[in-house]
């Protein structure tokens, strides 16, 4: 069964529901049909196009929740990809920016997926003493994010929305 993208008031992604119940809040006019597949979903006196990312006519009030920070959220985050290197290929290891022996903390800014390859190369150096460069700036990722990358995309026009461009 095919997923729709529920997007806040204000653009924000909120979370990932079924074609019923978005078709439910697009007829009680709490939502408003952002992008469509070409596939029209028919009643007795109406057709619709298929939702795929909807928005709330109302603001809702998210409660923000705390990732946790852990080796499979930081791959998870990478998109299983060498920072270093750019491979897609595993086994892969978290590796320290700034080495714990220079002083570099568990943070979301200061870890980053590596393959063993590219780990043991620059061992307890800094990148640049080895002539490694990142790929992307580390970032502390919402707890939607997360759950997103942890499932394919079913579209690529859901990107715009989370930030995954």
């Amino acid at each position: 069964m095919s997923r729709v993208l529920v997007l806040n008031q204000t653009f924000e992604p909120l979370n990932i529901i079924s074609i019923k119940r978005a078709i439910k809040l697009i007829f009680t006019l709490k939502a408003d049909i952002i992008y469509a597949n070409s596939k029209l979903i028919r009643a007795q006196s109406i057709a619709i196009p298929e939702p795929s990312v909807i928005r709330l006519k109302y603001y809702i009030k998210v409660k923000y929740k705390e990732p946790s920070l852990s080796k499979k959220n930081i791959i998870l985050r990478d998109r299983r990809t060498c920072q270093y290197c750019g491979t897609q290929k595993g086994p892969f290891t978290v590796d320290h920016i700034t080495p714990k022996s220079r002083g570099g903390k568990d943070t979301w800014e200061n870890l980053v997926c590596a393959c063993m390859k590219c780990n043991l190369k620059k061992g307890d150096m800094l990148p640049e003493e080895v002539g490694m460069k990142l790929i992307s700036k580390p970032r502390k990722p919402t707890y939607f994010e997360l759950n997103i990358l942890r499932d394919s995309i079913p579209d690529e026009r859901w990107k715009e929305f989370l930030y995954l461009k």
